[in-house]
């Protein structure tokens, strides 16, 4: 599935609802879910990040839409030459 099959996905299923809890709301989940992905990976837990990782995932495609961002394509201008700093891969830049 490509990046913009899943955050059309998530649109389709949530946007009424996601709609109605505004732009906010729908952040402060994300960033609720970012925590939790923290957790599972100080944890090392596999099963719980997979399940927090699509979470993120999710919430970021609704963050996306309610914004009128196509995440693909963001994704393809800033990632698509590879770093965009060397557009090197792998980056050649220095460590920070």
């Amino acid at each position: 599935m490509r990046i913009s099959e899943f955050q059309d996905l998530i649109r389709r299923t949530y946007h009424e609802r996601d709609r109605d809890r505004g732009l906010d709301k729908n952040m402060l989940w994300l960033v609720e879910e970012v925590g939790e992905l923290a957790e599972g990976v100080r944890k090392g837990d596999r099963a719980g990040l997979e399940e927090e990782m699509a979470d993120v995932l999710a919430w970021l495609s609704t963050v996306a839409s309610l914004s009128g961002v196509d995440l693909e394509r963001a994704a393809l201008a800033k990632y698509g030459q590879g770093c965009p700093r060397c557009r090197a891969i792998p980056c050649g830049c220095p460590p920070a």
